[in-house]
């Protein structure tokens, strides 16, 4: 009820009683003529000869009554039962309204198909049936009906499919609603409003280049609507970023006070790294719009970006003083602003008075990292326990981190010992298992480490990373090769395109002979990702092939570009003595 209800008043945008409001973009409507100087006069009602006899006033009484007193099914049925009796458009007006008010979008079709078949000269009949039909998905019933709206609508033609857009554009048949608008449009080549609702649909159909076609289409007719450069820079950013960004600054040009499309330029711009650029759009933005609170926060995190520290400071000031941003959300940033000057002192303080929002959690979390690299982890760990405490869906992830820091600390024993007390408490949570896992592996705990994953294995039977840590693991110890093999080809049909489970597959290709297969997935592998550890893999599949060159080469060359790789030397030293 409550979406027919939302319905309605599409229907009245159709019927030219509301100005449109089109959801993704701000669409500046044509200005409404006279319907005088637009549209023909209406016809005449024609009316049946029917007298009012007592009988025929009484079933109207009773019809109204019903309404007033919210019996909508009663007053319905009978103001219908009246307009099929009479033949009279008013009483089946009547009838539609009441329909329409019901809810019942099947009614309402019944009712206001009956009211346009006796008052065909009805505009407003012929737009809520054409609307009504739109709306159910029945875009051939619908077409003939539109056909007449759009060629009543006069100069205001543009207008009319502007307020067709809104209820085209959630229908689920994208194609034919495509199809639908694309054949209304025909006749109409030189209408911006209908080449840009064609574009919009097309978008929504997956026909890009279409897409792209009609709203330079759109523009060209309309240079200065705002709405087909926005689509058409929106579309191109996808395959050309930087034509997106010569058309929206030829645009602005030409129009610089059209800040809908400079706000998507200076978004664009930062979505390409030309940080400077983007805020001196944004800074420009602010300028013109002084009260507006969330750009002088977007200047300043660019700025933060840009490493212009007191540009950054100056600006998330100035937000916490206009209190447009809460006080913990700028606190949270002025964090981050002294934890990249590394003035850890400052940094605390303002992390610690991040209380509420949407930071919160992740505050805490810097807290304890800027603990921890001073050394002061049993007080990052008190952050950490009270952290659980707040935020009881985080009470596993938080266990991970606190075990983390306790290995990186070489405190082993406790480390393992706290996620063996997560495990008593989330004995199915899977971040905990798999750390517990690997952690219980790296200290030679293998068992333990197996029974840890093969348990997430059944707790997430689609978790790759369980498969592949338990069958790499395998690998690693030169045991179980075949079950091993099993093991890490099932993690790759689960995460195809994961470079890291590649390298499994072909390590255990490699241990099991297959040295052709496992060089050619550990080609792949390595193209993916040039990780040192995948060459030296690489290049031991291919000395054992016979491709000694090639082999060395490819160790060579990576080590060129990770020196540090202990796996890469190790693997080195073994064949090039």
């Amino acid at each position: 009820m409550k979406e027919f209800r939302h319905f309605l008043l599409a229907c009245l945008l159709v019927s030219g009683c509301a100005e449109v409001h089109e959801p993704a973009v701000k669409v500046a409507a044509p200005k409404a003529t006279p319907a005088a100087a637009s549209s023909p006069a209406p016809a005449p009602e024609v009316l049946p000869d029917v007298d009012l006899t007592q009988d025929l006033l009484y079933e109207i009484l009773l019809s109204e009554f019903a309404a007033q007193r919210g019996h909508m099914s009663l007053a319905l049925e009978s103001s219908m039962d009246l307009a099929q009796k009479t033949r009279d458009p008013r009483l089946a007006r009547r009838a539609a309204q009441l329909a329409m008010q019901s809810g019942d979008m099947g009614k309402s079709v019944e009712a206001v198909g009956l009211w346009h078949e006796l008052d065909p000269g009805s505009a407003m009949a012929t737009r809520m049936l054409s609307s009504l039909l739109l709306r159910g998905g029945k875009f051939e019933e619908a077409r003939p009906y539109l056909v007449d709206v759009l060629k009543s609508s006069g100069e205001d033609v543009g207008l009319t499919f502007l307020q067709l857009y809104p209820l085209t554009a959630p229908q689920q048949d994208k194609a034919g609603a495509l199809k639908l608008m694309r054949e209304l449009a025909e006749p109409y080549p030189e209408v911006s409003e209908a080449q840009w609702v064609v574009a919009e649909l097309a978008r929504a159909a997956g026909d890009e280049g279409l897409a792209l076609d009609e709203a330079r289409k759109a523009h060209e007719l309309k240079p200065a609507w705002n709405a087909p450069v926005l689509l058409e820079a929106e579309l191109l950013n996808k395959t050309a970023p930087e034509q997106s960004l010569a058309l929206m600054k030829g645009y602005l040009s030409d129009y610089p006070q059209a800040s809908e499309v400079r706000l998507q330029y200076a978004r664009e711009l930062l979505a390409q790294k030309e940080y400077r650029s983007a805020r001196d759009e944004f800074q420009l933005l602010a300028r013109e719009n002084p009260g507006n609170v969330e750009l002088a926060f977007a200047v300043a995190l660019i700025s933060l970006q840009l490493n212009d520290f007191p540009e950054a400071e100056a600006e998330l000031k100035n937000a916490l003083e206009r209190n447009g941003r809460t006080q913990d959300d700028v606190a949270y940033f002025l964090g981050q602003l002294y934890e990249a000057k590394e003035d850890a002192p400052k940094a605390l303080e303002q992390y610690r008075k991040v209380n509420a929002g949407e930071y919160r959690y992740a505050a805490e979390l810097r807290i304890v990292y800027i603990l921890s690299r001073e050394n002061r982890l049993d007080e990052a760990r008190g952050v950490l326990h009270r952290a659980a405490a707040d935020f009881p869906a985080k009470q596993g992830e938080l266990l991970v981190i606190e075990a983390q820091l306790l290995r990186d600390a070489k405190r082993n024993d406790e480390a393992i010992e706290v996620l063996r007390q997560g495990l008593s408490r989330l004995p199915d949570d899977p971040e905990l298992l798999y750390e517990a896992a690997m952690q219980a592996d790296q200290l030679g705990r293998y068992e333990e480490s197996e029974k840890w994953l093969r348990h997430l294995i059944k707790v997430r039977p689609d978790y790759a990373h369980a498969y592949n840590a338990l069958g790499y693991g395998f690998l690693e110890r030169r045991v179980r090769i075949p079950e091993a093999t099993e093991l890490v080809e099932k993690a790759l049909k689960l995460a195809p395109n994961d470079y890291a489970i590649m390298d499994s597959v072909g390590w255990a290709y490699y241990l099991g002979g297959k040295l052709d297969e496992s060089v050619a997935m550990l080609k792949k592998a390595f193209a993916g990702t040039g990780d040192p550890e995948i060459a030296a893999h690489l290049g031991e599949a291919l000395w054992a092939r016979g491709d000694r060159e090639e082999a060395e080469k490819i160790w060579k060359k990576s080590l060129d570009a990770h020196p540090d790789s202990e796996p890469l030397k190790a693997v080195m030293k073994r064949y090039i003595p």
